[in-house]
């Protein structure tokens, strides 16, 4: 798959935040999306994702998914997005289902560390390990187009090193990644893209 995005705007109650934004991405790239807050790297992502309308410009997907762009993709925010009273494999099994995943939890768990916090609740969980297992949703389900925003918030530098191995091990599948990003992650981007200082 190919992603572009040509002149694309947003805004935000009747403010604009970014204006004739293009790039384009392929197969086994990744985008860094750079830039203070408030620049707009959250809304853009959010945009891709389908979970916001461009003011302006054109979203592609080459080939166009069947089911629309966001099918394709996974959207990882700020949100670690777990019910506290679930175990751990109960809130993998609930996202794999809401992304029509087949993946294995348990081999998911292990790529991220974790699978020995299995039947764990989610509620006993280190603000680290929460970032952990929500990664791991990475895996649960494949979709080829990854948006991470601030992926490694709460990560450790054992942990960080093993974003860039589950990043790398996506784009040499074929994958592509765009990460809102305020310091580098353990993996070279291929490209970048620096959002505006807010006003």
């Amino acid at each position: 798959m190919r992603l572009s995005g040509e002149g694309l705007a947003a805004d935000r109650g009747g403010r604009m935040v970014f204006e004739a934004i293009s790039f384009t991405l392929g197969p086994g790239e990744m985008l860094a999306v750079t830039g203070p807050n408030g620049a707009g790297k959250s809304t853009l992502l959010r945009l891709v994702a389908g979970l916001l309308r461009p003011a302006a410009g054109t979203l592609r997907a080459e080939p166009a998914p069947e089911a629309g762009l966001s099918s394709a993709v996974h959207y990882f925010g700020h949100l670690d997005a777990l019910k506290p009273t679930l175990t751990v494999a109960d809130n993998l099994g609930y996202w794999r289902s809401v992304y029509g995943g087949t993946g294995d939890i348990e081999a998911a768990l292990d790529a991220v560390g974790l699978a020995h916090l299995l039947d764990l609740p989610a509620e006993r969980l280190s603000a680290g390990q929460r970032r952990r297992v929500a990664l791991s949703r990475l895996l649960v389900s494949e979709r080829p187009v990854w948006l991470l925003d601030e992926p490694a918030t709460a990560l450790d530098a054992a942990a960080e090193a093993m974003l860039g191995r589950l990043i790398a091990a996506h784009l040499a599948g074929g994958g592509l990644v765009m990460a809102a990003i305020h310091r580098p992650l353990a993996i070279e981007p291929t490209t970048r893209l620096a959002l505006g200082a807010a006003p």
